[in-house]
């Protein structure tokens, strides 16, 4: 069981909307965990529930906040740039650390989904408040990320799209306004018939910046992933996946310093995978934490490297 509770915190000059649970079943303060929802993402959003309850009953606080602009958060969301969003995560770890029931020594990083999962690796890799890092099917490079969902032709007249929005603005003050999920991104064919994000999907906002697509470019996870050591983050990604290529997982764990993991989720898609490897990934996730933010104390530059690349099975029905 948890006590659960609407909360308020501010982010450069914005009011953002959090919900924060703690264990009801012992006395803080409470070692936690902070979760920024994934690309296009709200915190009520019911596939984060299993992560949560699985964190809460291992002794974990968790805060899980909407980005300004989005559900119940102040803000601008027409212009879409997950480096906001990072501003957003830090703002909230800020607000943890001044909270009796939490421990200020002991907050973690938990982020899931595309910007959701590299958001997370920035602000370990920017903030030395975070002490340990959970990143699931991240981006590490936002311009690869949306050059790889178009072939080769479309991308080009993209650019172009860009080019001449940005004349237009400069000369008219005027933006092109597009659908985030078709004029940004490309949805696969399973994001087109999955309902997996069916409770939040109308929430979000429906037209943003074609220009958010420049900041998105600019948006690279890899350049700060080193950072987070002596720190400790595990990366988990799914095999083939078409939504958030499975090299930028790799290229991520190549690039961190350790003590690190990757978890590779093997026959399974993007969305599926969430149900499919939840009962698997869920102790992982939560072992991980244990081991590197609640026993903090550990040197990890005396420690070997952690057990590496995992694949993983999927569990039978």
């Amino acid at each position: 069981m948890a006590a659960i509770s609407e909360v308020r915190f501010h982010s450069h000059g914005a009011s953002l909307a959090g919900t924060l649970k703690l264990p009801d079943d012992r006395p803080g303060p409470f070692p936690a965990i902070v979760q920024g929802p994934g690309w296009l993402g709200l915190r009520g959003a019911k596939l984060y529930h299993p992560y949560h309850e699985a964190l809460l009953a291992a002794g974990f606080a968790v805060l899980v906040f909407d980005y300004r602009g989005f559900g119940d958060s102040e803000g601008d969301a027409s212009y879409l740039d997950p480096m906001t969003q990072v501003e957003d995560y830090r703002s909230a770890v800020t607000y943890l650390s001044g909270r009796d029931d939490i421990d200020a020594s002991r907050i973690g990083a938990f982020g899931s989904g595309g910007t959701g999962g590299g958001n997370a690796i920035y602000a370990g890799g920017l903030d030395p408040r975070v002490k340990a890092v959970v990143s699931q099917v991240p981006v590490a490079d936002g311009r690869d990320w949306l050059h790889r969902m178009r072939r080769e032709y479309e991308w080009l007249e993209f650019l172009e799209q860009i080019r001449q929005d940005g004349l237009q603005y400069a000369a008219t003050g005027e933006a092109l306004m597009v659908a985030p999920r078709e004029g940004i991104m490309v949805p696969t064919p399973e994001r087109k018939t999955t309902t997996i994000k069916s409770d939040v999907d109308d929430k979000v906002p429906s037209q943003v910046q074609l220009a958010s697509a420049e900041a998105i470019f600019n948006y690279r996870p890899i350049d700060v992933i080193d950072r987070i050591a002596p720190r400790a983050v595990m990366l988990i990604a799914v095999e083939n996946d078409a939504t958030t290529p499975e090299d930028h997982a790799y290229a991520l764990y190549e690039r961190a310093r350790g003590p690190k993991r990757l978890v590779v989720q093997t026959g399974t898609t993007h969305y599926a995978a969430y149900a499919q490897y939840r009962d698997v990934v869920n102790p992982m996730i939560v072992e991980w934490f244990q081991t590197h933010l609640v026993s903090g104390e550990v040197n990890v530059h005396e420690r070997a490297p952690e057990a590496g690349i995992l694949r993983l099975t999927r569990p039978t029905a």
